[in-house]
């Protein structure tokens, strides 16, 4: 075995690993995704089911843009010790429509995965009228991983939001009061 499929394998190992500990993961269309596709970072919840990440997005569910089947997108994964940035791999998305043989496994990871659902018996049935499960399989092809991480901060604006605060700011306990000394 060559020392490039060793890294491959030590890779979709520590991915599949990661996946099947941590429930958030960061993702990002790749910029060949398609025209109108924004090439942002989206915050999601995950489940892994049969060597793939599993999603739900749309509906009353979280956002993601429409990706298309084939479409290459990058997936950060971070430590559940400290936090921190572990990995970014590629992955390959794709469309589970409803009733195929991917869908039983998905909607199954993803419903024992749900921590805040209505109603877990009908998860599934909802999420094929009114949202779009994806599965995005591991290419193999690691952007970074551990002891080989870039330097660059991966800062970003924030998308901007019609969402203020409702009157006035809130009051601030315990601050110390600061009152002028008496002069006579």
């Amino acid at each position: 075995m060559s020392h490039d499929a060793d890294r491959t394998a030590l890779g979709t190992a520590l991915v599949a690993e990661l996946a099947k500990k941590t429930g958030v993961c960061w993702l990002r269309p790749d910029p060949a995704a398609g025209p109108g596709v924004p090439m942002r970072w989206h915050a999601v919840w995950h489940a892994w089911a049969e060597d793939a990440l599993c999603l739900v997005s749309g509906g009353t569910e979280q956002p993601l843009p429409d990706l298309p089947d084939g479409a290459r997108v990058e997936v950060v994964m971070r430590s559940k010790d400290n936090g921190g940035r572990l990995l970014t791999w590629v992955g390959t998305a794709s469309v589970v429509p409803p009733g195929s043989e991917h869908w039983g496994p998905a909607t199954g990871a993803l419903v024992t995965g749900r921590l805040n659902a209505p109603d877990l018996t009908t998860a599934a049935d909802g999420w094929a009228r009114t949202s779009v499960v994806r599965r995005v399989v591991p290419t193999g092809e690691l952007v970074e991983a551990p002891g080989d991480l870039s330097d660059t901060d991966h800062r970003a604006t924030p998308v901007g939001s019609p969402a203020t605060t409702r009157g006035p700011l809130p009051r601030i306990l315990h601050r110390r009061v600061t009152r002028r000394p008496k002069l006579s």
